[in-house]
């Protein structure tokens, strides 16, 4: 009777398990004998223009635990800690965690990870992940910008174009053993679709000769900061921009804000001397005066509305080519009294300042310029020199651009186009014309007196050897807090193309707070020159200069 009652609980329970628990056991036993294993896309890979990569993703190790089959702990936390190098408190704090999956350490150098599989330790594992790697190290990194651990892009590029870069993650359904070990069976897979790749505009030659320049001035001048822009004045494509601080790409953990902005599209500079191709562009354009025509500059010393104007040396008479070779600040502001306020005022927004000209990076600035209606009784005697305007760096290569291309605003950008990992192009940028801002005489006579201003003006330092050049010299004072201009604290600059005649690059330097010296002739001239002759040679012979990178 007891034998049959004992049956008939058997019976009763295989039907209850059948009928009513069969689910949740049956997922029970595949979580114990499938392992979900997600897989990961490659990071698409950014090639400058000539498809040199300057970000490639690169397989690793990453360590993890099963806490529970590790039997010794303290040896092991031991082992680890003079391997890795990690706190003992962070990996007591891993391996003592109830969990049959926990991660140590991703992405560790090989020499390391081979070190541990040599200790042989049962409950230590490895899985293979990608790293992001940047051959360059802080080259160009305020441009390319760099990705997380987990392969997601945080500045740069690589966050504004990780939509094309990442890829999608595929997973698969591995089988395992009853010891939890995994078989190379899947039951399931999708595979991960790799990210696409990204040209540039940017040259690793040029960008590397334009850092080098850009990092001298830096240090020899103990400046607060500094940036250059190289540009294409026919398409806009930007050949080259860094900034002073900068950081290395490859470690990114240390770094400050100050280091990873990027200035040349996002601080604002009141920019002196070199705004003064507006006013003569100006000028020229609309017949208010010739290269010829004379001004009296008032031996150094011009009162206007309430206000006395100096030039850095004294001048009297010269002709408007020599107003702008010797950057006079009273020549250039009686030639805009000529122009008025309103058509002034007409050509500045014209040559791009006062917006945003559209470059395919996060973080532009449209600058400041108010308009006529704003302006105070002295506004007429400050903006046509560079005062009362926040410009950017991109904004001067922009606006020097237009005369060197004959007259028209084009859109930088530093995005070339955007393959597939078959190498098929999906989206390619081609140059544009934002509009037309002075005529192709216009810009001819503009160039000439440039060009003076370098054989005959302040920007004689500029001069390159072997090619003809053209540009302007900038010296502004920097504003005090309590609203006045400073007798300490200036922005040196310079703006310019070359060869003259035929440009095949317009450059910008700009020197935040250089000293002892700080005119712009002196500190960001010789900038110019040296990039500008390192750069003209190498794209004229596909060779590298002197010096640079191998």
């Amino acid at each position: 009777m007891v034998f049959f009652v004992f049956l008939l609980l058997c019976v009763g329970r295989l039907i209850f398990i059948q009928f009513f628990r069969s689910s949740y056991l049956t997922s029970i036993a595949k979580k114990q004998h499938n392992q979900l294993v997600e897989l990961e896309p490659r990071r698409g890979t950014i090639y400058d223009c000539n498809l040199k990569p300057q970000a490639f993703n690169m397989s690793m190790d990453s360590l993890y635990a099963v806490p529970n089959e590790i039997k010794n702990k303290e040896q092991v936390i031991t082992q680890l800690n003079s391997i890795l190098g990690l706190k003992r408190s962070y990996l007591e704090d891993r391996l003592n965690r109830k969990k049959s999956f926990i991660w140590i350490a991703r992405k560790i150098d090989p020499d390391k990870a081979a070190a541990i599989k040599k200790l042989k330790v049962k409950g230590l594992g490895f899985l293979k992940e990608t790293k992001r790697i940047y051959p360059n190290s802080y080259l160009a990194s305020h441009i390319i910008g760099f990705s997380g651990m987990d392969n997601t892009g945080l500045e740069g590029v690589e966050r504004d174009y990780n939509r094309f870069l990442k890829g999608n993650a595929g997973w698969a359904i591995f089988l395992r053993d009853a010891r939890q070990k995994k078989l190379d069976i899947w039951e399931k897979m999708v595979l991960p679709v790799d990210g696409e790749e990204l040209v540039l505009t940017i040259d690793e030659v040029i960008q590397y000769i334009a850092e080098r320049e850009l990092d001298k001035a830096y240090n020899d001048f103990h400046a607060k900061g500094a940036s250059i822009v190289v540009m294409d004045p026919h398409t806009g494509k930007i050949l080259a921009l860094a900034n002073r601080p900068t950081y290395d790409l490859n470690d990114h953990t240390k770094i400050n804000k100050d280091s990873m902005r990027n200035r040349a599209i996002c601080d604002l500079l009141e920019p002196g001397s070199v705004f003064k191709i507006v006013t003569a562009s100006a000028a020229l354009e609309e017949k208010r005066i010739t290269e010829e025509d004379v001004i009296f500059c008032e031996n150094g010393s011009y009162q206007v509305g309430g206000r006395v104007l100096h030039d850095h040396r004294s001048h009297g008479l010269l002709t408007f080519r020599q107003v702008i070779e010797e950057s006079s600040n009273i020549g250039t502001v009686k030639v805009a009294q000529r122009l008025g306020p309103d058509k002034l005022y007409q050509y500045i927004r014209a040559f791009g300042f006062g917006s945003k000209l559209g470059i395919d990076l996060s973080g532009e600035i449209s600058g400041m310029i108010s308009p006529p209606r704003l302006w105070s009784k002295t506004s007429i005697t400050s903006i046509p020199m560079g005062q009362e305007v926040g410009v950017t760096a991109l904004q001067l290569a922009s606006a020097i651009s237009v005369i060197a291309n004959g007259g028209q605003l084009m859109k930088p950008y530093v995005i070339d186009s955007i393959r597939d990992n078959q190498g098929r192009i999906i989206k390619e940028n081609k140059p544009q014309l934002i509009h037309k801002v002075i005529s192709i005489d216009t810009a001819m006579r503009i160039k000439k007196i440039l060009t003076g201003v370098i054989e005959e003006g302040t920007g004689k330092l500029a001069k390159v050897p072997g090619f003809s050049a053209a540009g302007k010299t900038g010296t502004a004072q920097k504003l005090e807090p309590n609203g006045t201009y400073s007798h300490s604290k200036f922005v040196a600059s310079f703006i310019g193309f070359s060869p003259a005649e035929d440009p095949i690059l317009t450059i910008v330097v700009i020197v935040d707070e250089p000293h002892p010296y700080y005119f712009g002739g002196v500190v960001a001239a010789p900038v110019f020159q040296k990039v500008a002759a390192d750069a003209i040679r190498y794209i004229k012979g596909n060779q590298l200069p002197a010096g640079a990178m191998q």
